[in-house]
This record gives structure tokens, C-alpha cells and sequence, in this order.
């Protein structure tokens, strides 16, 4: 079944998954990333520090902490996964309430912005980490499809830089991978 006709908690493992699989394989946590500035270590500290703060101010839910990503980022991954996953699991009907955002209901509001980031970072993980970047299609198709009427928003945002442009009828991890403002084809200086 495709990412798109899940649930929120089960798009979630299935996505985490696949980048806990990636987390498990990495070799050298200080390879240079394809986000400029980061590495493979900045990858999952990206993804471990940026929930916890959303979900404390906007749903009052703490999530435990691990014991840091500068010093087992593995173990630190294992922990806020396995936190996230168990709050999707039972979300108890609760909300997270943002400026930004509005009112969502807790497990839509993680599935739409957390779930998504997991996903992109995976090949942002890959790449930097040698490991296959491949992420599925309708996934990357929906992705797309879904940012680019809200490109000028999302720019502004200062989450994504400046699109890469990728060659006419490309497929859609390749698209999407341009959209949100990496290079589809970078590779790890050697």
C-alpha cells in the first residue's frame, strides 16, 4: 500500500523505518550532507531538535531526550522515534495550537510537518551517507505536487532555499528533491 493511503501513525513507522535503516548505516557521521553547511551528523540533530520544541509550546507534550547527537546519534534517533511513534499511536485526541499553524489535531499536525521532513531528510541521510536514496514515488509525486502552488510561501518561510532546476520530465523524487533546494544530483566531495 502506498505512504498516501496510510494513516498517520502508520506512514510515520513506515517512513522512520526507512530512515532508521539509514541512521543504523551510516559509517562516518561527519561526511558532508546536501544541505550546505551540514552533515550527516546535522541530518538526524535536525530532526531530533526541531519536534520536541513544536510539540512542549503547542500540545504541551514533552518527548524524552537521548543522550545527544554529538555523542550517539543512533541511540539519540532510537529514543525520539520511538517517542513520536507511540504518540501517533495513541494521540488521546489532542491538539497542537501554533501562530502559524492554527488548531490541528496532534496526529495530523506531526504526520503533515514531521512526517514529511523525515521523509525528504531520508535522501539528504542517503546521499550523504553512500546508502540508497531511493523514496517512493506517489509519496514524492503527492509531495511535489502538493508545495509547488505554494512555492512563493514556502521560500519565504526561510525552510527551503531556491529551487534547482532538473530536467524537463523528470521523475517525482527528482522533482521534489529540486523543489525543496537540492541538488538531485550532488554527491559527497571525495
Amino acid at each position: 500500500m502506498p505512504l498516501t493511503d496510510l494513516s498517520a501513525a502508520e506512514r510515520h513507522r513506515r517512513i522512520a523505518a526507512g530512515f532508521t535503516a539509514r541512521v543504523e548505516g551510516v559509517k562516518d557521521w561527519d561526511a558532508p550532507a546536501p544541505v550546505e553547511g551540514w552533515t550527516a551528523r546535522d541530518v538526524v540533530r535536525h530532526l531530533v531538535e526541531w519536534l520536541p520544541g513544536l510539540l512542549s509550546s503547542g500540545a504541551g507534550v514533552t518527548l524524552p531526550a537521548g543522550p545527544g547527537v554529538d555523542t550517539d546519534p543512533v541511540r539519540t534517533w532510537a529514543v525520539h522515534v520511538t517517542a513520536v511513534q507511540e504518540l501517533l499511536d495513541d494521540p488521546g485526541g489532542r491538539e497542537l495550537t501554533n501562530p502559524h499553524l492554527g488548531t490541528l489535531p496532534l496526529d495530523q499536525a506531526i504526520d503533515r510537518f514531521y512526517t514529511t521532513d523525515v521523509f525528504m531528510h531520508t535522501w539528504d541521510l542517503a546521499r550523504a551517507s553512500g546508502q540508497d536514496e531511493t523514496l517512493e514515488t506517489e509519496m514524492c509525486a503527492a509531495l511535489v505536487t502538493g508545495m509547488e502552488p505554494m512555492d512563493e510561501m514556502l521560500r519565504a518561510s526561510g525552510q527551503y532555499g531556491p529551487a534547482v532546476p532538473v530536467p524537463a520530465g523528470a521523475d517525482p523524487q527528482t522533482r521534489l528533491i529540486g523543489f525543496i533546494g537540492r541538488d538531485p544530483f550532488w554527491s559527497a566531495p571525495r
